[in-house]
């Protein structure tokens, strides 16, 4: 018996052995990486028959290492448990030493070396951190966009990251929602392209290559269209408005090859989306043939005790069963799917799958090659946070402001005049980032203070914070968390008024860093008054019956209800939170040396009553008769028009555009056609500037309702002054396809097709200015 149990545990050590020869070669100098599917389906199959079922369990464990110290990794509880083998990563960690520390545990001291894979929300930049993703999505510029990706993941990737939690591509179209401020906003076309450029920029051609880091779609799905705007509400729709309006920036990532996808917190028909079959297999992998794999939200798994489905045994086995291969912190895969197993609840195929995908994507990144690739400390030193990176945030930070109003040009401000700065964000590096943005370094950020001092030497600076964020110190504290601090001013709010309209007084222009501070907007942020708050109203005020003119530069993560501020200040800027260069590049545009050219990717309602409001609305029955403001038995508002305050896709210039008329080569396609729509765009101001000329399409009859216009193309032009360029978009019936039922049939089987009829195109700088001209598609 002992001779025999001694041949087994040799015939054991034999395989081991050959598998680290194989798949691991740590610290051998080995550069060979697998490129193809099948060579790594292959080493995942070798190593798959030597884990032990709790081996492959513990791969789909994901803890949150809270971020250890140097030292204590293999002192700690999480240490112990990668040992074990019972983690497959860990996010909340970071720099190159700790990581290297942590991932030594795993791959010297655990039975089979499996190497972990450690995670982070990298989601607007690492240390330089650039505009959040609503601010980036005004750039309307996807190079820009691709490449704050690739400078992130360069950044990341040196300290250790090899996955990021981002892109974030949920549609939202109401501000109430504080996560707006992390995806591309109302559209999804441009949402759909956003995706995609981010996809690229993290991923780049190479996964395996140790500047790449795998990218993480979330949340899937439909988490922005959550009830009140509450965050973590349920959210109801329709099959078809799913797959016409919020699906596409999903597909748009898995088709751009996502390496990973990360599960909602809502309901989707009744049943959460993390143990929602439907929604994690039919439509993610079957439709749409996603191979990566899935990853719950943080304690998702866990969370749908609360929603009613079951205790954890039961949440986490339909977890599983529905699609999802990864448990974020809950650990309910830990501690209970053997116990399922054994009960029949579900199968050690379904582990296996599980384990399969998350073993498939290390081997893409290359971590068996050199599980220590990805945290170098010699690359951090150099590559992390440099001048280089942070010049590049400071240019793709000007270009994501919208210039909402520029009366009588009080834009560019001349550079030797005496500037008043008031306002609790105009001296505040902290809130510069702006929400998500974990890694950064926040007193390395340059305040619009010091911006405006290092880029107008010249101009004399006159300094007064005027008011708090909030009157409510209770409600400000709420808001100062992070390590974003609103340095709270205990002086009564009318001693900082007073104090405010004295320096006004003295200035030729008054500039009010007024809205939200960084954490007012993201995650368990939502608000029901998106209005500026009432304490900075009563300075602003103030300040403009100085007679001074007023510009005032808006932070905030959100479209805001400022209609009294747009009828009432001749000049505001939207700045969003443009990220550690924030100051520097606001100071640009404020002097005129970047022409502003961001234009809005979520409309701005004129008060909270009118939310949610979009441009791509459905008629009704009893539609408003076009320039009409009230009619009874219309849909309208009794009190406040239909219109909003800023529309998707607006954005002034410090030059001005005209439209030409529109040329298109067919006037009545056949299904085979390319129509090719002609605009010429002239620059009819003094400076150089740049337009985003917008294409939409309506379908004027379908066999379901059809919005009223879509974004189906975009282009970011750089037009001289006086200069015309003609813009081109090309027009297929891939551009017209909509997702529709028979609603006459058995099944009633949704369907992506297109159908002849009448089509207006449309073309213009905003959704609201457009001209258009009518086609007819035949098949």
């Amino acid at each position: 018996m002992r001779g025999k149990q001694m041949k087994l545990e040799m015939k054991e050590l034999m395989k081991i052995s050959w598998l680290l020869v194989m798949i691991c070669m740590v610290g051998c100098g080995r550069t060979e990486r697998p490129q193809s599917p099948s060579d790594v389906g292959a080493r995942v199959d070798s190593l798959m028959q030597l884990m032990t079922l709790e081996e492959k369990i513990g791969q789909l464990n994901l803890p949150s290492a809270g971020d250890i110290s140097t030292g204590e990794a293999t002192s700690s509880g999480i240490g112990q448990k990668i040992k074990e083998g019972k983690v497959g990563g860990l996010f909340n960690i970071k720099t190159a030493e700790k990581i290297r520390e942590v991932q030594r545990i795993a791959v010297e001291e655990s039975r089979l070396k499996i190497p972990l894979i450690f995670a982070m929300d990298v989601i607007h930049g690492y240390k330089t951190v650039f505009p959040i993703p609503l601010g980036l999505a005004a750039s309307w510029n996807m190079q820009n966009i691709e490449r704050s990706a690739r400078i992130a993941a360069n950044e990341a990737t040196a300290d250790g990251i090899a996955w990021t939690f981002s892109p974030m591509v949920d549609i939202a179209r109401d501000p109430r929602w504080g996560r707006v401020a992390e995806g591309a906003g109302e559209d999804p076309f441009l949402g759909g392209e956003i995706a995609k450029a981010m996809v690229r920029g993290y991923q780049g051609d190479d996964l395996t290559a140790p500047n790449t880091m795998l990218a993480c779609v979330k949340h899937f799905a439909l988490y922005g269209a959550s009830e009140a705007g509450r965050d973590y509400n349920t959210t109801d729709m329709s099959r078809l408005r799913m797959y016409n309006e919020y699906f596409y920036p999903y597909q748009a990532a898995v088709d751009a090859g996502v390496g990973s996808v990360m599960a909602s917190f809502n309901e989707i028909d009744g049943i959460p989306a993390t143990g929602n079959r439907w929604l994690m297999t039919e439509v993610l992998r079957n439709q749409w043939d996603f191979n990566g794999f899935v990853v719950s939200d943080y304690t998702g798994i866990n969370e749908m005790i609360a929603h009613g489905m079951g205790d954890l045994e039961q949440v986490s086995a339909l977890a599983l069963k529905a699609g999802i291969d990864m448990d974020m912190v809950g650990e309910g895969f830990l501690t209970t799917l053997q116990k399922s197993l054994e009960e029949g609840k579900i199968t050690e195929a379904a582990i296996d799958q599980a384990c399969r995908r998350i073993l498939e994507a290390k081997f893409r990144l290359g971590l068996f090659e050199n599980p220590y690739q990805y945290a170098d400390p010699e690359r951090a030193k150099k590559e992390v946070f440099t001048a280089e990176n942070r010049a590049e945030a400071r240019k793709i930070a000007a270009e994501s402001f919208v210039l909402l109003k520029n009366e009588n040009n009080v834009l560019p401000i001349q550079s030797d005049q005496t500037i008043a700065l008031v306002g609790p964000l105009a001296d505040n590096k902290e809130n510069m980032a702006g929400t998500w943005s974990v890694a950064a370094d926040f007193d390395q950020a340059v305040s619009l203070k010091e911006g405006i001092e290092q880029v107008m030497p010249d101009a004399r600076i006159l300094h007064a914070r005027g008011s708090n964020i909030y009157a409510d110190k209770e409600l400000e504290a709420r808001v100062s968390i992070f390590g974003k601090p609103t340095y709270r001013d205990e002086r009564s709010e009318a001693a900082m008024i007073r104090e405010a309209v004295a320096v006004a007084k003295k200035a030729d222009v008054v500039v009010a860093a007024l809205g939200e501070a960084a954490e007012m907007s993201g995650e368990s942020s939502s608000r029901t008054d998106i209005g500026l708050p009432k304490t900075q109203q009563k300075l602003l005020n103030a300040l403009l019956k100085t007679g001074k003119p007023v510009v005032l530069v808006l932070f905030t993560g959100r479209p805001l209800a400022i209609k009294w501020e747009a009828e009432h200040v001749p000049a505001i800027l939207n700045v969003w939170f443009g990220g550690t260069e924030a100051g520097l590049a606001i100071a640009d545009v404020l002097s005129g040396e970047v022409n502003p050219s961001g234009k809005l990717p979520m409309t701005f309602p004129q008060n909270v009553g009118q939310v949610p409001i979009f441009y791509n609305h459905k008629n009704t029955g009893r539609p408003l008769p076009e320039g009409k403001w009230f009619q009874k038995f219309r849909s309208n508002y009794l009190d406040v028009s239909n219109e909003p305050l800023y529309a998707f896709g607006y954005g002034l210039s410090y030059t001005t555009f005209e439209y030409g008329e529109i040329s298109v080569s067919h006037t009545a396609p056949g299904a085979s056609d390319v129509v090719k729509l002609t605009v010429p765009v002239t620059n009819t101001g003094k400076v150089s500037g740049k337009e985003v000329v917008q294409l939409y399409i309506r379908d004027l009859v379908g066999s379901t309702t059809r919005p009223v216009k879509e974004l189906k193309g975009f282009q970011k032009v750089a037009i001289n002054a006086g200069e015309t360029k003609e813009v081109t978009f090309e027009i297929t019936t891939d551009d017209l396809k909509f997702y529709t039922y028979d609603q006459f049939a058995k099944d009633q089987k949704i369907i992506h097709t297109w159908e002849p009829g009448v089509f207006e195109l449309m073309v213009g700088g905003s959704s609201d200015a457009v001209q258009k001209v009518e086609i007819t598609w035949s098949k």
